[in-house]
């Protein structure tokens, strides 16, 4: 009936939890690429089915692993991410109803200390649920997205994000994130600036802070609106040091 695909690397804290909310479907893939952890120790163990791989980059992972199912529904499933028991129930209903072959599924998410009611950050709506070959995975490295030309419906569960368990997990995200959107931007042909990392970085701020009313979530909305203008200012410096390179070899 459903195939999950797990795509990891490192992810011995989270993966055990994740395949147990999935226990239910007929298939689990995890995709591990290069995990020095106990991740695909741990992942066998569990049940699911391990390739081990190289890492393309989140969409064409995605793509694998897609190509790899054997059932006729897949679920996209992040290795911090739980599918609850309601969820679960939709979904078996979604497929047996088969009223549309794509869906966007709610996403209630951890920042470090709180689970995030505003911010831009409820509902945050995700495609991962699809009937095979209606969907594909674009080839962004990061933020790769669930391309489709089918009807989208919506399901009304939320699966939970854990996403950040400490504030050095942001930071380390942010890093790795800035450094992914910078080579999309400069794939797509987009120009860096000392002066446009600060305008995005502020511009982040405004966005998230006072028009995704992240005030509202108190001390941890701020937290966010100040992480998320750091990581839109440090992928747009990125974006110009990549097209400004420094050589201190005479």
């Amino acid at each position: 009936m459903l195939s999950v695909i797990i795509v990891t690397k490192n992810e011995a804290h989270n993966i055990v939890s994740c395949i147990e909310s999935v226990s239910w479907v007929k298939e689990v893939i995890v995709l591990d690429s290069g995990s020095i952890d106990d991740t695909v120790k741990l992942a066998n163990d569990a049940g699911a089915k391990v390739i081990q791989t190289d890492w393309p980059g989140y969409g064409p992972q995605q793509n694998r692993g897609i190509d790899l199912a054997s059932c006729d529904w897949i679920y996209s499933l992040d290795a911090d991410e739980r599918i609850t028991p309601a969820l679960a129930d939709e979904i078996k209903l979604a497929i047996i109803q088969n009223k549309f072959n794509v869906f966007n599924v709610p996403r209630r998410s951890l920042f470090v200390r709180k689970f995030m009611r505003y911010s831009g950050w409820s509902p945050d709506y995700t495609r991962r649920l699809f009937k095979k070959g209606t969907a594909r995975f674009t080839n962004h490295e990061i933020h790769a997205n669930l391309a489709t030309e089918e009807l989208v419906g919506y399901l009304k569960e939320s699966m939970i994000h854990y996403s950040f368990h400490s504030y050095h997990s942001v930071i380390d995200k942010m890093n790795r994130y800035s450094t992914g959107g910078a080579n999309d931007l400069n794939a797509r042909g987009r120009r860096g600036s000392v002066f446009s990392a600060i305008g995005h970085g502020f511009w982040a701020f405004i966005k998230t802070y006072f028009i995704k009313v992240a005030f509202l979530d108190g001390q941890q909305g701020l937290i966010l609106a100040i992480a998320s203008a750091e990581g839109s200012y440090y992928k747009h410096l990125k974006l110009w040091e990549l097209q400004n390179p420094v050589s201190f070899l005479e």
